[in-house]
């Protein structure tokens, strides 16, 4: 490797013009407060001014500063658990109420963004989700014909003879290809998003900092750090970022950092090798691996987990790109640009929760898979607040869980990445062993 300097800026933000203004402190009143200028802030805030209502959205960061512009850019039906797993916890029909809504929001997402004109490199191309195993690969074949016949997934699956259709890799042991997930430039939709969400007259003021939430009878006073707000309704929007104003949220979410590196440019016969059909790609491994080609086909987009603890892009760089060559080896030579990282947010329940605690919305948790569900439930949260039926989701009223001792703070989760990624390791090693690099 080229010893080259790489920019921490997400790869993502090369590509944007300057920021839309916005302002420099908070107004003193609105009809409703969003806190967080992610997706699900601006989605509620877009449908709630669009509503009538007044809205102020405040951001302690420059706004956008969080996930919505720092993921990866793969968009699926972001509902983890398995039809089987849900109907054990909450019985067959509000099962398949919820795995329905990842499938719906994934459909919503794309309607909307082509309805509303959005420049964001939008793609429907699928998902190539690489087997590390060959045992792994037998079970997602397994799971995506279950998929297909009980909830209609539309997949194919791929034999490690048939890989490099798909993928420019001798790493994995086939892989199945679903067929509806999709690909966005991530900044691109964050800021046509806060465009049109500014030209229905929503208000935002970055660099504002919320520090107490309050209810006085039947408004809340908002404190932030650049004077307070009173507002009839409030939604915290925070995911991955949320704090100690509401403690309730901060017990029942995981911040989880996320890291991602972009490669120099690459001659495009690389790119068509590696990545040709365009799809974006992923893999079995229990602290997995998402990349893709960046939408102009210039660069590679790799991301994942890299370590226990969370560190900084001088540590999680190297890390990832010895990740990328295992899988890619010719990218050996290849610079990296760009490192830089994002806090997702999971729950204890691995589900995207939305609904209402001491009158306070929110809607968050989306478990590293937030592009159409944060969308898609800070729509439906604006519906709610609008006081529209058609707001009600799947995810309204199951239980929102948290453990014992735990305060917002994962003391559990180096001990768990560490065991994960032994395990990951043990079997990739026993896998080369045990299958030729030639093998079929």
């Amino acid at each position: 490797m080229r010893d080259v300097e790489f920019s921490t800026t997400p790869y993502w933000n090369t590509h944007l013009g300057p920021a839309p203004a916005t302002l420099p402190a908070p107004e003193s009143r609105a009809d409703l407060v969003v806190v967080g200028s992610g997706y699900t802030g601006l989605n509620a805030a877009l449908v709630a001014a669009r509503g009538g209502r007044s809205v102020l959205v405040l951001e302690a960061e420059e706004p956008g500063f969080g996930c919505s512009t720092r993921n990866g850019g793969q968009i699926s039906t972001s509902v983890k658990p398995s039809l089987a797993k849900l109907s054990a916890r909450f019985g067959e029909r509000k099962a398949r109420a919820i795995r329905q809504a990842g499938a719906d929001a994934l459909r919503w997402f794309g309607d909307f963004v082509e309805s509303e004109g959005f420049d964001c490199n939008f793609e429907r191309k699928g998902r190539f989700h690489a087997a590390h195993t060959p045992q792994h690969y037998e079970t997602l074949v397994r799971e995506a014909e279950v998929l297909a016949r009980e909830e209609g997934i539309e997949s194919f699956a791929v034999p490690r003879s048939e890989q490099h259709k798909e993928l420019g890799s001798d790493a994995y042991h086939g892989g199945v290809v679903y067929t509806k997930h999709c690909a966005i430039h991530p900044a691109k939709y964050h800021r046509a998003l806060m465009v049109r969400a500014l030209e229905a007259g929503v208000k935002i003021a970055g660099h504002c900092r919320v520090t107490g939430v309050e209810r006085v009878g039947r408004e809340f006073h908002v404190k932030t750090e650049k004077g307070p707000v009173r507002a009839r309704d409030v939604l915290i929007a925070t995911n991955g970022y949320t704090g100690s104003t509401v403690p309730w949220l901060q017990r029942r979410v995981i911040p989880i950092g996320s890291y991602i590196i972009a490669t120099e440019e690459l001659p495009e016969d690389t790119i068509d090798r590696l990545f040709p059909t365009g799809r974006i790609a992923s893999d079995t491994c229990k602290v997995l691996y998402y990349y893709r080609a960046s939408p102009d086909r210039r660069r590679v987009l790799f991301g994942g987990r890299v370590s226990a603890a969370e560190v900084d892009p001088a540590t999680s760089a190297p890390r990832l790109r010895t990740a990328m060559c295992r899988i890619f080896p010719e990218l050996s030579g290849a610079a990296i640009s760009h490192a830089w990282s994002g806090l997702v947010a999971y729950s204890f329940d691995e589900l995207a929760h939305t609904g209402r605690h001491d009158g306070l919305h929110y809607a968050l948790g989306y478990c590293g898979s937030g592009v159409s569900m944060a969308s898609y439930l800070g729509m439906r949260a604006g519906q709610t607040i609008l006081g529209l039926i058609e707001g009600r989701t799947a995810f309204d009223d199951i239980p929102h869980p948290t453990r014992p001792f735990y305060n917002g703070k994962p003391w559990f989760l180096p001990a768990a990445v560490a065991y994960y990624r032994f395990k990951d390791n043990r079997d990739w090693a026993k896998s080369r062993l045990s299958t030729p690099a030639n093998s079929d």
